[in-house]
């Protein structure tokens, strides 16, 4: 199987972040993170996922939080400051983000959203989010994830 590039791979590369990328058989329908963790041989605690949101203020918001987590819409909205925030709709993921549900990476959407990752990452060394297509991980720093994505840190999960 040919290793095509993402585009969060090519912007990792042209910042000069390293960054190393896990493959997984997507053909079982298993694509949630826990599942993704046991199929590349890695803890839970080590994968997170991308979610998107939008405020009131019709903003939107990226959280990266563990797999087996969910996401804390009241503490997620006061950390990027706003009222409120929705996950947007699973039909606006790719106009909003440029990827497809399972395969949404916090690097390189089509707009550099304001980010926020869940405080737990802070404990890491490394963070494994996806690398933009169904199939593909990374694994990177957690502080190159934050430089890249421009992100902060929150506790943002229930």
């Amino acid at each position: 199987m040919k290793k095509d590039k993402t585009n969060a791979m090519r912007i990792l590369e042209k910042e000069k972040i390293e960054y190393s990328m896990m493959s997984y058989d997507p053909d079982d329908g298993k694509i949630d993170g826990v599942s993704v963790a046991g199929k590349i041989g890695r803890e839970v605690r080590e994968v997170y996922k991308t979610l998107v949101a939008q405020g009131n203020s019709k903003d939107y918001h990226v959280f990266i939080i563990p797999v087996d987590e969910e996401l804390n819409l009241k503490a997620a909205a006061k950390a990027v400051g706003e009222k409120k925030i929705e996950m947007i709709p699973v039909k606006d993921i790719t106009k909003v983000s440029g990827y497809i549900r399972g395969g949404c990476s916090p690097v390189g959407m089509k707009k550099l959203f304001s980010t926020c990752i869940d405080e737990s990452a802070q404990s890491l060394e490394t963070i494994i989010v996806s690398g933009g297509k169904i199939g593909v991980q990374i694994e990177l720093k957690v502080e190159d994830l934050m430089k890249v994505t421009r992100a902060q840190f929150g506790e943002i999960t229930k």
